[in-house]
């Protein structure tokens, strides 16, 4: 995926005097974790079926939501 679909690097790294931010988390898998860590604090065994797709929604959300 492109950048502007996934937010670039969430937490860039430096090393050898160069940025990397293709190294690593991308912000989009971070909010899509932070998503999913919320409905898991949930009390319901059938949320577990397509929890992830439902994550990386709530994902592609937030960074709508950025870039507004």
């Amino acid at each position: 995926m492109e950048r502007e679909e996934t937010g670039g690097a969430a937490f860039p790294q430096s090393g050898f005097g160069q940025w990397a931010p293709e190294c690593g988390l991308t912000l989009r898998d971070y909010f899509a974790a932070k998503a999913m860590q919320a409905m898991l604090t949930r009390d319901c065994p059938v949320c577990t079926k397509g929890m992830a797709k439902d994550a990386y929604i709530y994902a592609d959300a937030m960074l709508a939501a950025r870039s507004a």
